[in-house]
């Protein structure tokens, strides 16, 4: 599951991001209907930028989009208490997609580690900063 930041490389045209996401087959990466509206936000905020409203939604076409559903919203209402009970919560966007990871078993691809590193059980990947085949 890619958070936003990793969508983003997608988009941007990282090549070793890039790279990573061709070798992967259809099913095998996702993203959450919560980074689809982080991606939308974005986009809604420059209506300016045509370019990248196309790019945008080209990927959207093209990305597998997990429906928020009630086992993520269980998942979050569980992380969300337990992270602000120990003082490290990580935002409510992050903790969404950090729920809805945990909910589907998927592993975060994600350069912001500080952040998801503080979710218990959760299982993370940078494509950024970490070898290929790691």
């Amino acid at each position: 599951m890619l958070d936003t930041n990793a969508a983003s490389e997608a988009i941007k045209g990282n090549s070793l991001f890039d790279a990573r996401l061709q070798a992967l087959t259809q099913g095998q990466w996702c993203i959450s209907a919560v980074t689809c509206s982080e991606l939308k936000f974005g986009i809604a905020r420059r209506p300016e930028a045509a370019r990248l409203h196309r790019i945008v939604q080209e990927f959207l076409r093209i990305a597998p989009i997990l429906p928020w559903d009630a086992h993520a919203a269980l998942r979050h209402g569980e992380l969300r208490a337990h992270l602000k009970a120990v003082g490290t919560p990580i935002g409510d966007f992050d903790e969404m997609i950090a729920a809805h990871a945990l909910a589907v078993d998927a592993v975060v691809v994600t350069d912001n580690t500080k952040h998801f590193a503080r979710v218990p059980g959760l299982v993370l990947d940078n494509w950024l900063r970490a070898p290929a085949g790691h």
